[in-house]
This record gives C-alpha cells, structure tokens and sequence, in this order.
C-alpha cells in the first residue's frame, strides 16, 4: 500500500474478549475511537470510514458465567464467520480494511478473509504478528484453553482444531511466510511446533542484538520481492508495559517507543501492507488512556506519518558542515 490520499480504509470494531484470559478487551475499540483513530486517519489524507462494530449473536445478560469455555467459543467462531466476510468484501473492493479489538482470537476470521482473497487472485500472503507472544497453541497443547493463544496455528493449519472451526469462512496462511516479532513469552509445545513448521520468530534477544532496522529490513524483503500482501496484526502487548499498561497478558522488556514507531515507519515505507488488526487493548487496565494514544499513534506511523518528509531529513554527503 502507498500512501495514497485515494486509498480507502474500512475500519471495523469487534469489541469482545471470549477468547481472552481476562475480561475488559471487548472495551477496546470504543476506547481507540476515543483516542481520535479515525481522525488521525483523515488528518493524513485518507478516506477513512468507521462502519461501526461487527454484530453477532451475544450472550445474554445473567447467562452462564463468562469462564465457561462452549459459549466463549462459539462467540468467537460467530466473529470468525462474521470478520472473515468484511475482510474478504472490503479487499474485494480494493480498500484497506483494518479491525480493531478485543482479544487477539478475532484474527482467526479476518486474516482468513484476506487469505482467501490473496488465494483468489494469487497474491502470497505474508504475515507480521508483532506479539509478545507466539500464539500458535492449539486446543491440545493449550494449558489454558484460551482461544487468543490459538489463532496462528489454526490460520496455519494444525489439525488439533475440531470440526467446528471448519467453514468457507476459513482462509489458510504458508507458515513459512509467518514472522513473529517481538516475541519474549512461548510455551514449550508451541516453540517445537513453531519451529517444525518454519515460522520465523523474531524474539526480543534477537532484536537486542541486531536490532530493529536490520531484522525488519530483512523481514520486508521477503514480501517486496514477491510483490506479496502483508497484513500486520499489532498486540498492545508487544510493547513494554511500562508504556503500554493496558495488556490483559504483559510480558515485560517489550519494544519501546521508539522502536515500536520505527517498525511501523518501515512497514509504512515498504509499500505492501493492505489489512490489519490492533488487538488485546484493555482499557480496564489501562493508565488514563495511555495505551490507547499509543496505540493511535502507532497506527499514524503505520499510514504514514513523518516527523520530517524523507527527502528533506537527509543531509546531503556533500554539504560543507562548516556552512551550516
């Protein structure tokens, strides 16, 4: 994606937390269109249109407690049908659609409908999952049994998924085109499985050695010399919580502010990404709404904004410093 004042971007809310080990995401979107998301959008050109939150048949009021698992699942598989259809829609009409949630299970149904529609036109696929975590458990390895924990291994196919997970609505994703970054908390079973099936992960140790520009150049490489699509799927929790309190699973020593801006500038740069989530904010946790405007302003990098245009900021080699 260039930064185009033409391209059209579908934002959507799916304000739930069935997937989540705790309660307080579903609050997440309301809280990032608080924080002035779709203004910041429009402010840097594009035409950016909030169709409002994804609907789908909700638990009743003074029902069966939120921690028993049926009901959560089949709230989360509603969604799944549901975001699969508005991702595939949106790409069909050649606009940018960006959801923004609740827990990190919604991304099971909207990067299903970018796959099937990278699949239709035969695009490659890549994904970047900027995640503390690795979230490529399955219903068998999960020693929780929360869905958000799941949503890559069943993108990428793992048969530990029953029969319901089945559907159109499903997309598949080439594990081999997976990068996670940011990583810092993988359980066991998940970093064999990861690791079996080629997905790269990018952990904090990495990025404190080579650091940001080279992993992310390297990273980005691989979509632009395919002319892949890239979808970015951004958990609040990838960031240190010191800045970013509003996790409902932090994992200290995260990006910091300056290199969770920089990988943002840099997909920007790139040209390639065309959907998106934010994920896992939980404003119940949060500090007077810090994470929520870091988040805004994440995604302000992300669509393009610079503290200086490029062209401009570089000193030309052959300037006399001396003139200056």
């Amino acid at each position: 994606m260039s930064h185009d004042a033409a391209q059209a971007i579908d934002l959507f809310g799916i304000p739930s937390d069935a997937g989540a080990s705790c309660r307080g995401s579903g609050m997440g979107p309301d809280a990032m269109r608080v924080a002035g998301l779709i203004e910041t959008l429009v402010t840097l050109g594009y035409a950016a249109t909030d169709h409002g939150d994804i609907a789908w048949d909700r638990r009743p009021a003074g029902g069966t407690p939120w921690r028993l698992s049926d009901e959560r699942k089949a709230e989360v598989l509603a969604i799944a049908r549901q975001s699969s259809e508005r991702a595939w829609v949106s790409m069909q009409a050649g606009r940018l659609p960006a959801f923004v949630g609740g827990d990190h299970s919604l991304s099971m149904g909207t990067i299903s409908g970018v796959a099937r529609h990278c699949a239709a036109i035969g695009k490659p696929l890549f994904v970047l999952w900027v995640d503390a975590h690795g979230d490529f458990n399955t219903p068998a390895t999960s020693e929780t049994g929360n869905i958000h924990g799941m949503p890559l291994a069943l993108l990428c196919g793992e048969p530990d998924f029953g029969p319901e997970y089945e559907g159109a609505w499903r997309g598949k994703v080439d594990p081999r085109n997976v990068t996670i970054f940011g990583a810092r908390s993988i359980d066991r079973p998940e970093r064999q499985l990861l690791e079996r099936r080629g997905v790269e992960v990018i952990d904090m140790r990495r990025i404190d050695e080579m650091g940001v520009v080279a992993l992310m150049r390297e990273v980005l490489a691989k979509v632009e010399a395919v002319g892949g699509h890239l979808h970015v799927s951004l958990d609040v929790d990838a960031v240190d919580p010191s800045i970013a309190p509003g996790a409902g699973t932090p994992v200290a020593g995260g990006l910091t502010f300056r290199e969770a801006h920089l990988v943002m500038e840099m997909i920007h740069d790139c040209g390639h990404m065309g959907s998106l989530d934010i994920v896992e904010l939980n404003p119940y946790l949060d500090h007077a709404g810090m994470s929520a405007r870091l988040l805004v302003d994440l995604a302000a990098s992300l669509f393009g904004r610079q503290i200086m245009p490029r062209q401009t900021a570089r000193m030309d080699i052959n300037t006399d410093v001396t003139s200056i």
